[in-house]
Order: structure tokens, then sequence, then C-alpha cells
């Protein structure tokens, strides 16, 4: 069997898995949509004069905080539960090759980002009236890659510090919940003191919201090209892609 059989069966395997996974379903799939109708239904929903609605402002960074669940806090605890318990060493004595495991959980994650990403927009456009600027899908496009690229590889190599699989959940929920709250995700920074600014400016999460709001802002005309925030995303997924292949275990510690 050639190597882009194996990852094409090994990535719908995943996939099938993640399905049958209450637990990883919810949290990634069902909770940003919660999130983005409890926002409307707080902070409201008004019309400005253009046309566009409040919601618009909300969708990025749901669909920010759905990108980074399908990729970095998904395979994180994933990657360590599966590790903890034997898998990941059983699977080093088959043929199929580790390369092609590692890219068929990136592809998983991949598709289950995109799949997010195309699911927020559709509901909110239908229930809250949420436009998307086409002018922008290129940018959409661009930074949904790097962002599912990049924090795939930082979910890999946040596994290397995990030390257990019950310690998993805890360990990415603590790492990933606070960079929500200073990255604009569930709220906006501008107010707030400078040192959250400035946190929020240092890790990646922040650049990908910020990459991702052209994509639904009314006022933005023509493709905006992100270049800065692209450059810090992806400057983030090498650093996570270099502990991966540097400190990446397949053996239960």
């Amino acid at each position: 069997m050639s190597a882009v059989s194996q990852l094409k069966n090994q990535s719908a395997f995943d996939l099938l898995r993640f399905r049958r996974n209450p637990a990883a379903a919810f949290f990634t799939v069902i909770l940003p949509l919660i999130f983005l109708v409890l926002f409307t239904s707080l902070f409201g929903n008004e019309t400005f004069d253009n046309g566009a609605k409040l919601a618009t402002f909300y969708v990025p960074g749901i669909l920010g905080l759905s990108i980074v669940s399908a990729t970095m806090v998904n395979l994180a605890i994933t990657t360590t539960t599966r590790r903890e318990r034997g898998m990941l060493k059983r699977l080093r004595g088959t043929p199929l090759p580790p390369w092609v495991f590692v890219a068929s959980q990136i592809v998983m994650a991949t598709v289950i980002a995109t799949f997010m990403t195309v699911l927020i927009i559709i509901i909110g456009r239908i229930l809250f009236g949420v436009a998307l600027q086409w002018s922008a899908v290129p940018t959409l496009i661009i930074s949904l890659i790097i962002g599912a690229a990049a924090f795939c590889a930082m979910g890999l190599a946040l596994s290397t510090i995990i030390p257990s699989e019950d310690a998993a959940p805890a360990v990415t929920n603590a790492i990933a919940l606070p960079l929500y709250f200073v990255s604009d995700v569930f709220v906006v920074t501008e107010d707030a003191p400078r040192f959250i600014e400035v946190i929020g400016n240092i890790f990646p999460v922040k650049h990908l919201v910020s990459s991702l709001q052209p994509a639904f802002d009314p006022f933005v005309e023509g493709t905006p090209m992100e270049w800065g925030h692209w450059a810090v995303v992806a400057a983030w997924g090498v650093f996570g892609a270099v502990v991966t292949m540097t400190r990446f275990r397949w053996t239960p510690s």
C-alpha cells in the first residue's frame, strides 16, 4: 500500500474515532456554538447604520476558539491518552510509518477546523445575520491553513510536557483558557491593563483571531493580507514542530 493510501485510511480512521468520542465532539463542535449563542443573548445583536450586525464581531473570536480547540487542545489530549495507554508504542510495531500517523493527526484536525469554520459561518448567517465579506475570503482561507498547521504542531508539542492521561485535560485547559481571555476571544482587551495586551500579543491565539476578523468586518474593503499576524502564528508553529521532533515520545511515562 502506498504512503498516500495509508495516510488516507489512517485519517479516515482518526475522524471516525473522533466522531465516536462524545466528549471530544461536544467540546470541539458544540461548545463554541453555545458560546456564540450566549454572547449574542447577553450582549445583544444590534444593527449598525450600514446594516451590519453586532454578532459579526463575536464570530472571529468564536472561530479562533474552534480552530484552537480542534487542533491544539484536541491533539494534546488525545495524543497523551494514546501514549499513556500504550497505543503509540504498539503502533510503532506496525508497518505504518510514524510520519503517516503524525500527518493523519494533522489532516484530521484540519478537517474538523474547516468543518467548524463552515458551520459557524452558516449558523452565524442564519441565526444572527452575520455576513461574510467575500472579498476577504482568501484571507480567511490562508488564516485557516496557517492556524490549523501551527496549532497542530503546538498540540503535539504540548503532549510532550503532559506527564499522564489524567493530567492532559487539566494542563491543556490551564494553558488554553487564560489565552482565550487575553486574546479577544471572550472579551475585547482594548481597555484592559497594558500587561494584558502585551501578553496577548506574545502568544498566537490573539494573532489568529485578528487574522480572521477581516473576513467578517463590514468596514474592511478589498483583500487585506495579515502578514504580521500570520508570521507570529507561523513562528509559534515552527517552535511547536521543533519541540515535537526533538521531544516526542511513543512510550508511556
